[in-house]
């Protein structure tokens, strides 16, 4: 795991500045702390703060191919580069070290940006063409690991981090109230934006190439939910061939990242999905397993004696952090800071102390169970949206809502309220079941009332305005897939890529210098999981079903009963009462309100006194709070103090490529 950033001075009038690319490199020390390196080539400069995890001597980046005409750097991994080699190998192509980093080069030197479609793995990839003084810039299917890419004064940067590309002077950071809208109402920006104006990102599945006279993105991927059609004369495979094909993918997408020239741990949240993996990686990995878990100091939200049970089952070697409503306060800066996006959550602050604890235990590498949720059908929205389907055929119907009472258990006083109210909570645009957007309207409603605390400006018509963005990037034939299908991709292209994988994913745990791996997003699993019959995944209101019959064997019976409890942390609780940091009354003062240009003061000072008053703060108000917090932290740290970082110095292990002239 790496962080990369770069410069290419288009026009040619002026040449890339060693001094400027260290000041971006230093930017990102924490996602690379081992070493740096770069290469110069007169108008362009390519870096990168590498984490060694693989081939730990000998894989310094940038690595070229033989004739030295593409150089290359990376953040990520490939897991299935032992596979690549062999059959580059076979082909000529020879290798000075043992990396995954130097199949991509050797791969891309065969096949162009085709070569993206042959990685399993999570990556952002530069690569400089010294012939062509062309620069290529791709990322992985999903959006792992992030990439973002800026023009200023005839120049493009790019980095795996904003702060790296604010380190050049030429970048000015000025957030954008547009962005934020979408953030209050999808939890995320959509994909390609960035809350900071005029500063993109390569969205998942894409690539992007320039020169000097050019600037063209593409997509390479894109997930597809088409269910697999049976053959004409074929039988339907049978649920129990289904299960074996299903396991033996999950398996080998756990052993093939499990390759590391460093320890790898598991993180243990107690779930199915985690459990599942640690037990793989305790059967297949060759050593004693540690594991980590969080525990809340609010019981409401605590897990461990789910995660204890399932530790001592596996006989792991067990680490816990305690995540009180002080720690989750006093540490929600440093995460804004690293997540560099509003967050409508803290969820994403124990994350945060959980990479530290890793790291501190000597660990880099941690398998985590993201992706089951999105791939096999484990949310609520998604057995939301079939209620309200199964419903809107008798919309008259007064049993049929009653099935919502089964979801949502985690959100206070939902499931028990009366029955019309429920209903009339649900009820909202009920007979549109062709629209896109069906399974995440009532979501988006919810979430969009967040948007009341925007200045005017900030609420007029941005609601049609983002939906109309989204629903034409949609894919051409998503309107022909089942509904299910169609709301597995909205959860996959949103909120797992543009936010479960990003703040609370990468960034939480690149601030510590801890690279995430993820099981369920090897590709092969993916793209199987997508192919199949929607009532292998959601079995009437089961959700998982088919993850449930595979890991049968694995988990204790109490693991595989447990009712899914979505992971959450407190919100006002960690910001108000005896413990409260002192930063959120000075950045939700009228006077910092009113510098930031972002928030209507009233409508805060009224949120702010039902919070210190002690009335009931619902879910809509607590994530309002959040995002407000969040978006002034932002506002503070990067638009008014944003100061870059001092250029790596002599001290730091920097290895520099020179292209000579001829």
């Amino acid at each position: 795991m790496c962080g990369v950033a770069g410069v290419f001075e288009r026009s040619g009038a002026r040449r890339v500045e060693e001094g400027g690319l260290r000041r971006m490199l230093a930017m990102l020390r924490h996602r690379g702390p081992d070493e740096f390196g770069m290469l110069l080539d007169r108008e362009a400069g390519i870096a990168n703060a590498r984490l060694s995890i693989i081939d730990l001597s000998g894989g310094s980046q940038p690595i070229s191919n033989e004739d030295e005409t593409l150089w290359v750097v990376f953040n990520g991994e490939i897991f299935n580069y032992v596979e690549l080699r062999a059959g580059l190998e076979a082909k000529g192509h020879r290798f000075r070290t043992s990396s995954d980093t130097e199949v991509i080069v050797h791969l891309f030197e065969e096949r162009g940006p085709g070569c993206l479609s042959h990685l399993n793995g999570q990556f952002a990839i530069a690569i400089w063409d010294t012939k062509a003084r062309r620069l290529f810039l791709g990322r992985d299917r999903l959006g792992v690991r992030p990439l973002f890419y800026t023009e200023a004064e005839g120049a493009l940067l790019f980095a795996s981090e904003i702060k790296s590309l604010l380190s050049d002077g030429r970048v000015r950071a000025e957030l954008d109230p547009s962005v934020i809208e979408q953030v209050f109402t999808f939890w995320a920006p959509l994909a390609s934006h960035t809350v900071f104006r005029g500063i993109r990102e390569v969205p998942p599945g894409h690539f992007l190439v320039v020169d000097a006279r050019s600037l063209e993105v593409k997509r390479w991927w894109s997930p597809s939910f088409k269910t697999a059609a049976v053959p004409a004369g074929a039988r339907p495979r049978r649920f129990e061939e289904v299960v074996e094909e299903f396991r033996a993918l999950l398996i080998d997408a756990c052993r093939i990242r499990l390759r590391a020239d460093v320890p790898v741990g598991a993180y243990l949240s107690g779930g199915l999905d985690s459990s599942t993996i640690a037990s793989i990686v305790e059967r297949h990995g060759g050593t004693k397993l540690s594991t980590f878990s969080i525990a809340f100091e609010d019981p409401r939200f605590d897990e461990s004696a789910y995660q204890r049970s399932m530790a001592q089952a596996l006989g792991t070697e067990h680490h816990v952090v305690h995540a009180t409503h002080a720690d989750i306060g006093r540490a929600f800066p440093e995460v804004v800071w690293h997540a560099e996006v509003p967050v409508m959550r803290t969820a994403p602050v124990p994350m945060f102390l959980l990479s530290k604890l890793v790291r501190d235990q000597g660990f880099k590498v941690v398998l985590t169970g993201e992706g089951a949720d999105e791939f096999l059908a484990g949310y609520d929205i998604f057995k939301e949206a079939k209620v309200r389907g199964f419903w809107a055929r008798r919309p008259d119907s007064k049993l049929r809502p009653l099935l919502l009472k089964r979801l949502y258990g985690d959100i206070p006083g939902l499931a028990n309220l009366q029955p019309e109210l429920l209903a009339a909570f649900f009820k909202d645009a009920l007979g549109e079941v062709d629209s896109p957007f069906y399974s995440h309207a009532i979501r988006w409603r919810n979430s969009a009332r967040a948007r009341r605390f925007l200045l005017p400006s900030g609420r007029a018509g941005a609601a049609d305005r983002h939906l109309q963005e989204l629903a034409a990037s949609l894919p051409a034939d998503f309107h022909s897939w089942e509904p299910l299908g169609r709301a597995q991709y909205l959860e996959a292209t949103i909120f797992l890529s543009q936010y479960l994988l990003s703040s609370q994913g990468d960034r939480m745990g690149m601030a510590h210098s801890i690279e995430g791996r993820f099981p369920f997003l090897d590709t092969r699993l993916v793209e199987f999981c997508n192919s199949l019959d929607p009532r292998l995944k959601l079995r009437g209101l089961r959700e998982k079903h088919l993850l449930k019959a595979a890991a049968r064997p694995w988990l204790p019976e109490a693991i595989l009963r447990r009712v899914k409890r979505p992971y959450r942390a407190p919100i006002h609780r960690s910001f108000f009462g005896p413990h409260a940091p002192d930063f959120v009354d000075e950045v939700l003062s009228e006077r910092a309100l009113a510098r930031a240009g972002l928030f209507e003061p009233g409508a805060v000072d009224r949120l702010l006194r039902k919070v210190r008053e002690g009335d009931g703060i619902g879910e809509t108000d607590d994530m309002a709070l959040a995002g407000i917090l969040s978006s002034q932290l932002l506002h503070r740290l990067f638009v008014e103090a944003f100061r870059a970082s001092e250029p790596l110095s002599s001290k730091d292990r920097v290895r520099v490529c020179r292209i000579q002239e001829a």
